[in-house]
C-alpha cells in the first residue's frame, strides 16, 4: 500500500469493505484529517461507527460500516472553491441533485458542501460520497 495519500487509500479502503459487505474496516495510518472527514461521513449516515485504537505507531482507525456507500474518492487536485461556486463541483462529482455530498476542508472546521453554503464559506474540496 502506498503512503502517497493515505485519505485516498482510506476512502478506497472504506469502498472496498463495503462493497465486499463487510460489517468493519480497519485503516491504517489515522490521520486527524480522516477522523474528520469520518465524523462527517458518521453525521450523514454513511458509517455507524468509527473508533481510534492507539497502537504506539500510527495509530488505526476501526470504521464501522452500514452497506450504504456507492461511491467514495477523494478529489485531486484538491481544488479551492468560493462560498458561492459550489454548484460547478456537484454535477461533475456527484451523480443527481441532492444526492451525496462533498466533503470540504474550510476554516471552520471539515463540513459538507450544503453546510458550507449555509455558513458562507469556501474551502478545499476533499472528497465525495455517495
Amino acid at each position: 500500500m502506498s503512503l502517497i495519500d493515505p485519505i485516498a487509500d482510506g476512502l478506497i479502503a472504506i469502498k472496498n469493505s463495503d462493497n465486499a459487505s463487510k460489517n468493519e474496516c480497519m485503516y491504517r495510518p489515522a490521520p486527524k484529517l480522516f477522523g474528520e472527514i469520518l465524523k462527517v461521513m458518521q453525521a450523514k449516515g454513511y458509517i455507524s461507527s468509527f473508533e481510534f485504537i492507539e497502537d504506539g505507531r500510527d495509530g488505526i482507525y476501526r470504521i464501522g460500516l452500514l452497506g450504504k456507500i456507492n461511491e467514495c474518492k477523494a478529489i485531486k487536485p484538491r481544488y479551492a472553491v468560493k462560498k458561492n461556486k459550489f454548484e460547478k463541483f456537484e454535477k461533475r462529482y456527484l451523480p443527481a441533485r441532492d444526492v451525496g455530498i462533498l466533503i470540504v476542508s474550510t476554516p471552520r472546521g471539515v463540513l459538507t458542501h450544503r453546510e458550507a453554503k449555509e455558513k458562507g464559506v469556501g474551502g478545499r474540496l476533499i472528497a465525495y460520497v455517495y
